[in-house]
C-alpha cells in the first residue's frame, strides 16, 4: 500500500502530467507572477540551451501572488512569497514551500507559513540551503524560517520590525523592506529598505537560522534614493544596490569581518544623457556568472543597462543599453552558463529571451518569447 505522501504525489502527477525534459541541455524556467488577472500561480517552461527553443509555459502549481521565487542549492525545493496583505486574519502575507519534480517541472505543495508582515516582496535562501529569509514590503519587516529535511518550512525563528522614514512622503513615510540576501560567506544578511534609504545589515547564524543587528547596523543611501535590490560579486568584496526612486546604482566596498558597506560610486541606471522622467523606476540588478558585467532594469524607460566591472576596484563603467520590446521589466534571470537573459515584462504579459555576448556583456534579441500573465521573477533549475 502506498504511504500517504507517496499517494499524494501520484495523484498530483496524474492530474497535472506534462511532457518531461527532452535532453540534458534543457533548463526548467520557473516564472513567478501576480495572479490578479490571468495568471493562476507559478509557471514553468523548458528551455533548450543548445537551440534556444523555449516551450509554451504551463502551470506548475496554483498559488496566490507568487511574485518572487527562490530555489535551494540542490534544486530539490522551491519557495515563493505570497505577496498578499491578509492571511490567517492578520495583516500578513505568507511564504509557500514546494517540492520540485525535475522530470516534469511540476511543483508539489509542502506547506505554508505566515510572515507576520503585509506584502512580502522578496525571499532568498542562505548559501547552505537551510534557511529561508523573507522581506515584508508593506510591513517593513523581515523574518527567517528553517528548512526541514523534507523541504517544508519550520516555524518562524527570527522577526525584525524596521522603523523610521525618509524624505519622499509618498513612498518613504515608513519602512519598506524590499529584498533580503545573504553574503557569499553566509555570515551576514543584507536588507534593501526602500522606505529608510538604508541597507540594513544583520549577522546571520546559519545553524540557528537567526539574524541579529550587526555593528554598524546599516549603510546609508542618498536621501530619496529608495534602495530596492542588491547583488554581490562572487568574493563578497563588493555589493551593488539599485535604487528604485532615483534610478541609480550604488557600488559599495564590503568589510567581510563586520559586514559594513562603504560607498564607492553612484551612477545612473539610464544611458548617458538620458534624464529621469516621471514614471521611471528601477527594478532588478544581477551580475553575470562570469562576474565581469552588471545588469540593471529600469521601468518606464523599459530598458536594461549593462556595466563592465573593474576587477580591481569594483567600479562600474557603462557599456550599453537595450530598449526592451515590452513594458515594465520587473525582473530578469540569467542562465547558469551566462549565455541567455530572460526578461519578465509585467505589464505586457510576456517573457522574452536575449542572447548574451560573454565578451562584451551586450544583449541581442532572439525569436524566443512566451505569454504569461503579469510575470515578475525568473528562476532556473538545471
Amino acid at each position: 500500500m502506498l504511504k500517504r505522501g507517496c499517494l499524494a504525489a501520484v495523484l498530483f502527477f496524474c492530474a497535472n502530467a506534462i511532457l518531461p525534459l527532452s535532453a540534458a541541455t534543457d533548463l526548467l524556467v520557473y516564472i513567478g507572477t501576480y495572479t490578479d488577472t490571468t495568471s493562476k500561480g507559478i509557471y514553468v517552461s523548458r528551455f533548450n540551451t543548445a537551440t534556444g527553443a523555449l516551450s509554451k509555459p504551463q502551470l506548475a502549481v496554483a498559488t496566490s501572488n507568487p511574485s518572487f521565487l527562490a530555489v535551494t542549492p540542490d534544486a530539490r525545493f522551491l519557495y515563493a512569497v505570497n505577496e498578499i496583505n491578509s492571511y490567517a486574519g492578520q495583516a500578513s502575507g505568507s511564504v509557500s514551500a514546494f517540492a520540485v519534480f525535475k522530470n516534469t517541472g511540476l511543483l508539489m505543495p509542502l506547506n505554508k507559513q505566515q510572515t507576520l508582515g503585509a506584502d512580502p516582496a522578496h525571499l532568498s535562501i542562505d548559501r547552505d540551503g537551510h534557511t529561508v529569509l523573507v522581506a515584508n514590503y508593506t510591513g517593513g519587516s523581515i523574518a527567517t524560517f528553517p528548512i526541514g529535511a523534507d523541504g517544508s518550512l519550520g516555524a518562524m525563528v527570527s522577526f525584525v520590525q524596521h522603523s523610521g522614514k525618509s524624505v519622499n512622503p509618498d513612498r518613504q513615510a515608513g519602512p519598506h523592506a524590499h529584498q533580503i540576501l545573504v553574503d557569499p560567506g553566509n555570515h551576514f544578511a543584507y536588507v534593501a529598505d526602500l522606505g529608510l534609504d538604508k541597507v540594513m545589515i544583520y549577522r546571520f547564524d546559519g545553524a540557528a537560522h537567526t539574524v541579529t543587528p550587526a555593528a554598524p547596523p546599516s549603510a546609508p543611501l542618498k536621501p530619496g534614493a529608495g534602495p530596492r535590490h542588491l547583488a554581490f560579486d562572487a568574493s563578497g568584496a563588493h555589493a551593488y544596490v539599485i535604487n528604485e526612486l532615483a534610478c541609480t546604482i550604488t557600488a559599495f566596498t564590503r568589510n567581510p569581518s563586520n559586514g559594513s558597506l562603504t560607498e564607492l560610486q553612484t551612477i545612473s541606471s539610464l544611458p548617458p544623457g538620458d534624464a529621469v522622467q516621471p514614471g521611471y523606476s528601477t527594478a532588478e540588478i544581477l551580475l553575470a556568472p562570469s562576474g565581469k558585467f552588471l545588469y540593471g532594469s529600469t521601468r518606464g524607460h523599459d530598458s536594461i543597462s549593462v556595466y563592465a566591472i573593474d576587477p580591481s576596484s569594483g567600479r562600474l563603467d557603462f557599456v550599453s543599453y537595450t530598449k526592451l520590446p515590452g513594458k515594465t521589466p520587473r525582473g530578469f534571470g540569467i542562465t547558469p552558463d551566462g549565455s541567455y537573459m530572460f526578461v519578465a515584462h509585467q505589464n505586457s504579459d510576456s517573457v522574452v529571451v536575449f542572447k548574451i555576448d560573454k565578451s562584451t556583456g551586450k544583449l541581442a534579441p532572439t525569436s524566443s518569447t512566451i505569454t504569461v500573465g503579469k510575470p515578475v521573477d525568473i528562476k532556473f533549475v538545471e
